[in-house]
């Protein structure tokens, strides 16, 4: 479960308190009312403490609020993830199998869990400005409580995200960066569901809906 509570941090987190102020706080609160769709390019890289590099990945991203998102890692193995903002299915098509998990069990205390569930970012993170530079703010986010990683970094240039860092309790982080973003697409719903292919493993944990 914590594996794929980690592999969900990545999910764009985002829904504003009415009570911010600063330019990256504004930047924010652009990208969260203004964007319902968005599609994206990423790079993923994993570094531990040490400074050495765990694992790179690429992929792409698809958001549609409220709560749905589609996750796929294209290099240099296949991974998919898709949440329709009830179920999250996690697919390894090398493993011929895929698992079914209710998205507020796994979510919980993960920032995604603010997408799916439309909680304000002010209750669960202390949120502060880092400063702009070349058009593009930073907004700094730490947990208040218990979580899996001590702070997230993210960078948005006119409201639009274009990198995310996750720094972990252990002193790694992983470092999103996004690229070909586009916002209001055209998303087709279908894109937000799952039908295993045909031979495929289904490992349900009894609790999706």
């Amino acid at each position: 479960m914590k594996t794929l509570r980690l592999l969900c941090l990545p999910f764009l987190l985002l829904c504003w308190p009415p009570a911010w102020a600063g330019a990256g706080e504004d930047a924010l609160k652009r990208f969260v009312d203004g964007v319902q769709t968005l599609s994206a390019a990423f790079e993923q890289v994993q570094i531990d403490e040490h400074g050495a590099v765990l694992s790179r990945r690429s992929g792409s991203f698809e958001l549609s609020r409220p709560g749905r998102f589609r996750w796929s890692y294209e290099s240099p193995y296949q991974q998919l993830m898709v949440c329709d903002g009830q179920r999250i299915w996690n697919y390894e098509p090398d493993l011929a199998q895929v698992t079914v998990r209710d998205a507020a069990q796994v979510l919980r205390g993960t920032p995604a869990a603010l997408l799916a569930q439309k909680s304000l970012l002010g209750d669960a993170f202390a949120i502060e400005s880092g400063g702009a530079k070349d058009g593009v703010d930073l907004v700094i986010l730490k947990p208040r409580g218990d979580a899996d990683f001590r702070k997230i970094e993210l960078w948005l240039a006119a409201g639009v995200p274009q990198r995310m860092k996750f720094y972990d309790a252990l002193g790694g982080y992983t470092d999103v960066r996004f690229s070909k973003v586009k916002t209001g697409v055209k998303l087709d719903a279908a894109r937000f569901g799952f039908t295993p292919p045909k031979g495929t493993e289904v490992v349900d944990d009894g609790k999706a809906p």
